[in-house]
């Protein structure tokens, strides 16, 4: 596995992706706002470079790691390569199933799903 979308650039989200970059996996962040995935990015950069002044990251890892980082506010395309799709947009369990739903009609077969929380009751994904 190489190919992560997360969808959501929030606070749990632009962490997961962050972690992944980092641990350099290829990494999509999907929002539905533009300005929510710069703010997501710079937020990322922050965090890195904090890491680098604390001598956890170098400079050199800190940009292979953001070069690992795109950014889209299409579905489609954000997971069009994932293997593995993390689905941190929001807490409405409503919600989350719409998304997942969405994801089965915009890529087949469909990756490997987690939403967060973990605790997502997947009984109300049976018919």
């Amino acid at each position: 596995m190489k190919n992560i979308a997360v969808i959501g650039s929030g606070t749990m989200g632009n962490g997961i992706a962050h972690v992944f970059a980092q641990h350099g996996y290829a990494v999509s962040l999907i929002d539905i706002s533009e300005e929510a995935l710069k703010k997501a990015v710079a937020t990322i950069d922050k965090n890195m470079s904090r890491q680098v002044e604390k001598g956890i990251l170098t400079e050199a890892d800190k940009k292979l790691a953001l070069a690992n980082l795109t950014t889209t506010t299409f579905l489609k395309e954000g997971v069009r390569d994932a293997e593995l799709v993390v689905e941190a947009a929001t807490e409405n369990i409503d919600l989350k199933l719409k998304f997942l739903k969405r994801l089965m009609r915009v890529q087949s077969p469909v990756p490997y799903w987690q939403a967060t929380p973990p605790l997502f009751p997947l009984q109300k994904l049976l018919p």
